[in-house]
């Protein structure tokens, strides 16, 4: 809840994330998917692509992440739907670029 009341937001027509320091070793991750994105069938399935692009992603430690799923991305793809992420989170500086680098190294 201290998300949504003192986090920081960044939204594009796909998704939108709040974001606020939680002063741990690691960052957590919420995901808010509401009954007008479809039935359950369809809202477990953006949550499960949700889950995987922050399992794929190296976010900086230390930070409380809500992914709040919009209407369009039901219709979007993995693909589409990861750059979205990828993109708002760079925009917040919450990649770690160190871990992108060595990733990108393998």
């Amino acid at each position: 809840m201290a998300v949504y009341k003192s986090g920081k937001a960044w939204v594009d027509n796909l998704v939108v994330v709040r974001a606020l320091p939680n002063g741990c070793e690691y960052s957590r991750y919420g995901f808010s998917v509401t009954k007008n994105i479809g039935k359950a069938v369809a809202r477990n399935h953006i949550k499960r692509l949700l889950k995987e692009i922050c399992r794929t992603i190296s976010v900086k430690p230390g930070w409380d992440i809500v992914m709040i799923a919009r209407p369009d991305a039901i219709s979007t793809d993995y693909h589409k739907l990861s750059k979205s992420v990828e993109t708002l989170l760079s925009k917040a500086k919450l990649i770690n670029k160190d871990e992108a680098v060595r990733a990108g190294a393998n």
